[in-house]
């Protein structure tokens, strides 16, 4: 087929897939030359909506005309696999998935991939190192696949701000292609680093890059002296936002309280976050689809992926940790609308968060030698290995990850073993990665400030070439938003940002491997504590600061606004039995704090102290470890009979609880019932 015909036959497909009007942008057309004639690797890197899936499905219809094999999409969401199947049915592209969703279906795909009906499968990054999928269905696709498309390719850099290990498996993927399999891997949120980061791995690639800027987008930030102000000005100001839009926050509780306020005032919202059922999550999409939902209260759970053209609004209440994260957020407006607002809310909270979110990076070589340590040839599960390590359970299963990537472990039916491979940590690459992230949260905090075009700071973020002032933000056009919030309103949300009072649950099963530290703790636990209550959650953004506050100062009495707060949760509390004594953990680091709290609650409750459980330290690492700390060094030297109020200053894991409370029922307590100022679940 010569260049002309190939391109007319472009055009169709197009057509077919995006209307009758379309017309292949010059860029895709290169890109699907570049595929389909030269079989060939391309780097597309394009702002979202500008038709980068088009260019996939145009070329995958064209290639299976030329008698090719399917294509095989690595795509890393749910959403984004959910849009995609139904954009290639368009296309007249037959398109199946392989996703931890649909795990009831793989053999029926299997089937059709064999058969030669599936023109695309798309499988999540996941997916690539499991032993069944790797082992028995991985070589035949590979040798047989007529394209590789890697979609949301920053993933694959560790300098991309959405990182995954599991893409790192798409190496061994891409040296393992026959030759000529043609590749094409797409982003739009790629700075230089990154661009040649993913370059490098695609081997000799044609790099497609265009401007970043969407004429839509009108950029805004905001900043507001409170989380209630900040809650009540986007009750007052909602409607004032066209169509139905996305209000991000940054964690799951933020989530949940700013979308349980704005229903109290009268809005049709729906929490959306990682903890969201996914049946419930495929219904909140679909009413942002059909604009039954004024908005959607995200994390970052909704993002790569979902497309709405007609979104009309993203608001952050929170500042996402980097501006090309950030970029990629609000990328989800005004791709099919003349206009939509972006507004940035930020919280003096912001860094806290951030800075958590930093402590979960890799961690230093003596704890991934320990992880090498505790492997051999036998296999062993992830649950097994938890106990021996230093490593909670997620750091644990992406240390794995990345050492498979770098061929010092292997995973297998059963678990994990050993290669006996040699293998370094590499320590520049993990200090440049962390300064690097250190840099964009500077720059975040620099976008705030800045009284330049914010649009152009986020695409000089990007190294985008084409930036230059949007003449649209708040900065270029001098037109802000209003900070005006009413009394009123700010009460409201104070109100609702303090009412105290969160569950914490209870543990009903030992963690796995106790016996390999020595701890007779094993299966259900038998007397599990009652659900308890704590004040408020570390992360909420109401109680949330005024806790952090507490718990992060220095050791002293309890101030009296959170002894109040106490006495309403209590108050509040539907408890099975009435306590008839309370009983307060030994604390090494707030002492003065936990007594005092103790002894003002027996007080007003008019019950008597009944003393303090003392445990032995717990290391933080993960379940197993910290409980069998606590477990050997745990002693009550009181009496406990009839229920009992165990109080503590925070509940992180829940051991710490549920060890002293099986101490006290040892010790005759009926029941025990779990009392904390404050909660990080």
């Amino acid at each position: 087929m010569d260049e002309q015909a190939l391109r007319s036959a472009a055009e169709e497909r197009l057509r077919a897939l995006a209307g009758d009007g379309a017309k292949l942008r010059e860029d895709q057309w290169t890109a699907i030359r570049t595929l389909v004639a030269d079989r060939g690797r391309a780097l597309v890197v394009q702002r979202t909506g500008w038709g980068k899936s088009a260019v996939y499905f145009v070329a995958t219809a064209l290639l299976r005309e030329l008698g090719q094999g399917p294509t095989v999409i690595v795509s890393p969401l749910l959403a984004l696999m959910r849009n995609q199947v139904a954009a290639a049915a368009k296309a007249g592209v037959h398109a199946a998935t392989i996703n931890s969703a649909n795990v009831d279906e793989w053999e029926v795909v299997h089937q059709q991939v064999a058969a030669g009906e599936v023109d695309v499968l798309l499988v999540s990054p996941e997916r690539l190192n499991n032993p069944d999928f790797r082992d028995a269905v991985l070589p035949a696709l590979t040798a047989s696949a007529g394209m590789l498309v890697v979609d949301e390719a920053h993933c694959i850099s560790d300098w991309g701000h959405d990182f995954r290990p599991d893409y790192r498996r798409l190496r061994t993927l891409l040296a393992d292609l026959p030759p000529g399999v043609p590749v094409l891997a797409t982003t739009a949120t790629a700075n230089d680093r990154v661009i040649k980061d993913v370059s490098e791995q695609l081997g000799s690639a044609s790099v497609l890059r265009g401007a970043l800027d969407r004429e839509s987008l009108h950029l805004a930030v905001l900043k507001l002296p409170t989380a209630q102000a900040r809650l009540a000005w986007l009750a007052e100001h909602l409607d004032g936002f066209t169509g139905s839009g996305i209000i991000y926050t940054l964690t799951v509780a933020a989530a949940e309280e700013l979308a349980g306020f704005l229903r109290d005032r009268g809005y049709p919202v729906t929490a959306y976050t990682g903890r969201t059922d996914p049946d419930d999550r495929l219904r909140a999409e679909e009413d942002l689809l059909e604009n039954r939902v004024k908005a959607l209260v995200a994390t970052s759970a909704l993002g790569m992926g979902f497309d709405k053209p007609d979104l009309g609004f993203v608001v952050h209440v929170g500042a996402p940790q980097s501006p090309i994260a950030y970029y990629q957020q609000i990328g989800r407006a005004g791709r099919g609308v003349r206009r939509a607002d972006v507004v940035l809310l930020p919280g003096t909270e912001d860094k806290d968060i951030w800075s958590y979110f930093a402590s979960l990076a890799f961690p230093p070589e003596p704890v991934v030698r320990q992880v090498l340590g505790a492997l051999s040839d036998k296999p062993i599960s992830t649950p097994a290995l938890e106990p021996l390590v230093e490593l909670s359970r997620g750091r644990l299963e992406m240390v794995l990850k990345v050492l498979d990537v770098d061929g010092a472990v292997h995973r297998v039916r059963g678990g994990w073993t050993a290669t006996g491979e040699p293998w370094s940590y590499d320590e520049a690459r993990y200090a440049h990665i962390s300064g690097a992230r250190a840099a964009e949260q500077q720059a975040m905090l620099d976008y705030q400030t800045t009284d330049r075009c914010r649009m152009e700071f986020l695409l000089r973020a990007l190294d985008d070439p084409h930036a230059a002032p949007c003449g649209r933000c708040d900065n270029c056009t001098g037109k802000r938003w209003s900070a005006e919030v009413s009394e009123g309103g700010v009460e409201a949300a104070r109100e609702r940002l303090r009412r105290p009072g969160v569950e914490i649950p209870q543990k009903k099963v030992w963690p796995t491997g106790m016996a390999a530290l020595g701890v007779p703790l094993t299966g259900k636990i038998k007397n599990p504590l009652e659900p308890g209550r704590a004040l408020g959650r570390l992360t909420d953004i109401g109680w949330g600061n005024r806790l952090r506050g507490l718990l992060n100062g220095p050791d002293g009495q309890v101030p009296e606004d959170v002894v109040n707060g106490c006495v309403q949760v209590l108050a509040a509390w539907d408890w099975a039995a009435r306590p008839v004594g309370v009983v307060t953990i030994a604390s090494a680091s707030r002492p003065q704090l936990v007594r005092d709290i103790g002894e003002r609650i027996a007080s007003i409750g008019r019950l008597p102290l009944l003393g303090e459980v003392v445990l032995g330290q717990g290391a933080r690492a993960n379940s197993a470890q910290r409980l069998a700390g606590l477990w050997r060094g745990a002693k009550f030297s009181g009496t406990a009979a009839g229920p009992v109020l165990l109080v503590d200053d925070r509940v992180d894991t829940g051991w710490t609880m549920t060890v002293a409370g099986t101490v006290l029922r040892e010790a005759g307590a009926d029941l025990v019932l779990p009392f904390a100022l404050a909660t990080t679940t």
